[in-house]
This record gives structure tokens, C-alpha cells and sequence, in this order.
């Protein structure tokens, strides 16, 4: 399934999900332009478990003190489809969440949800030398928050039968559980392999995360908000 919008509209423009979005693709730009130099920049910046947990001298020293590294790594991507999958997921899933928490807290935990996803990736293998980079582990916290906030959103989404894509307009609970499920399985699978891949546990973790810290910036019991968002059922902590 590959979702591409929701039918959720917002209040305010997504200013903060739209700064992301520009300076994650400035980054790859850059990325690019290295060349050779492109590994090294990327053990540099990226987030090394052996560094973090164990304070192991790396053959590529960081460029910035190691907790530093755990933001950065959340600008880095490995490729194209790396680069445009991520952000794919936080145009369609992040203006809301900005919308709901406000432009300051929505980066908070953005950045809250991607060091808690790079730390649950590391626990796995916190030996590894393998850098960890990607937003798809603050992405996951901001899934996390949608499913709590918006289980009912409606999410277009384009499902190959075959040779075709038919378009299918699934409720936003079925689509991220069905994406945590198999990021999930994926992750159990991928335990124990000492080669660079998908960083499955930092979804599995960044997601997680995002579904508990969003319980402690809204308001209990559950009602509707005076705006109509459709499957919203938390007004926010003011």
C-alpha cells in the first residue's frame, strides 16, 4: 500500500512540516555533490551505536559530540527513493500533527521522536559501527501521533493488483497498523545481521514514542474539537 494524501484539512499552514521537507532535500543535495566523499560525511554525521552506547573509538570519529549525532543522523538520507519515501510520509501525515500541537512543539517532537526511534534502532545492535541515518524514525513518531489523534482520517491509497494500482480510500488506522505490523515483522526478521539496511526498529520505536507523547499534550476524556477534522478525538493541552 503506498499511501499519497489524506482527506484531513488544516487550519494553519504546515510551515514547520514544509522547513523539514526543504531542508532534508537541501541536505541530499549536498549529499550528492560529495562524492567519495560521501562515507565519511555520512560516518561523521550519522548516528553510530558503538558510539553511543558503548563510547567505542570509531574508525571515522563524529564530527560533533555523539548526542549531537542523534539529530543530525535525522537529516541524512541513503538515497532517492530513501529521500522521497520519508518525505512523502510527512507531507501527508505531518501538517496535521503541526496543525494540532503548533508549530513549536511540533518540533519538539519531531526531533524527540527521531533521537527516542535512533535509540531503540541501536539497543538491537548497540556493538554496530553501521551509522543509522534518516527521518523515517521522527516520521514514525508523527504516524504514531496520527493514529491516536485521527484513527478515522481518510487515506487515499494506491494498492497494486496485478499490473494496475487501483486507488483505495482506507481509514488512517488500518493503513498505519498495517505499516507498523510490517515494520514490526520486518524488524524480528533483520535481528542479528551485522549488514546496513532498513533501520526497522527505529520505526518500530519512533512510533511507539510518538503514540505515548502525544497522550501527555492532550486533554482527557476525549472530545470533539470545535474544528471539524475528521476522526479527531482529543482536543489539545493549551
Amino acid at each position: 500500500m503506498i499511501p499519497y494524501k489524506d482527506d484531513n484539512p488544516t487550519e494553519r499552514r504546515p510551515v514547520v512540516t514544509v522547513a523539514l521537507i526543504v531542508i532534508n532535500v537541501l541536505v541530499f543535495i549536498y549529499e550528492l555533490s560529495l562524492g567519495p566523499r560521501l562515507e565519511g560525511f555520512i560516518n561523521a554525521f550519522g548516528a553510530v551505536p558503538a558510539g553511543i552506547f558503548s563510547g567505542s573509538d570509531l574508525a571515522v570519529p563524529p564530527a560533533l559530540p555523539v548526542p549531537v549525532t542523534l539529530l543530525t543522523s535525522l537529516f541524512l538520507h541513503g538515497g532517492w527513493m530513501h529521500l522521497i519515501g520519508n518525505m512523502l510520509y510527512l507531507w501527508i501525515f505531518g501538517n496535521n500533527i503541526e496543525d494540532i500541537l503548533g508549530r513549536f512543539r511540533f518540533i519538539i517532537f519531531y526531533l524527540a521522536g527521531g533521537v527516542a526511534a535512533t535509540l531503540a534502532q541501536g539497543i538491537t545492535s548497540p556493538a554496530s559501527t553501521i551509522p543509522t541515518i534518516g527521518a523515517s524514525g521522527a516520521i514514525s513518531a508523527v504516524l504514531g501521533a496520527y493514529l491516536i489523534i485521527f484513527p478515522r482520517a481518510r487515506v487515499y491509497t494506491l494498492l497494486p493488483i496485478g499490473f494496475f494500482l487501483q486507488v483505495v480510500v482506507l481509514p488512517a488506522y488500518f493503513v498505519l497498523g498495517f505499516w507498523f505490523v510490517l515494520q514490526f515483522f520486518s524488524g524480528v526478521l533483520s535481528l542479528g545481521s551485522q549488514h546496513g539496511g532498513v533501520a526497522f526498529f527505529a520505526h518500530v520505536g519512533g512510533f511507539v514514542f510518538g503514540m505515548l507523547l502525544i497522550k501527555f499534550v492532550i486533554k482527557y476524556p476525549p472530545r470533539r474539537s470545535s474544528v471539524s477534522h475528521p476522526g479527531y478525538i482529543y482536543r489539545v493541552r493549551r
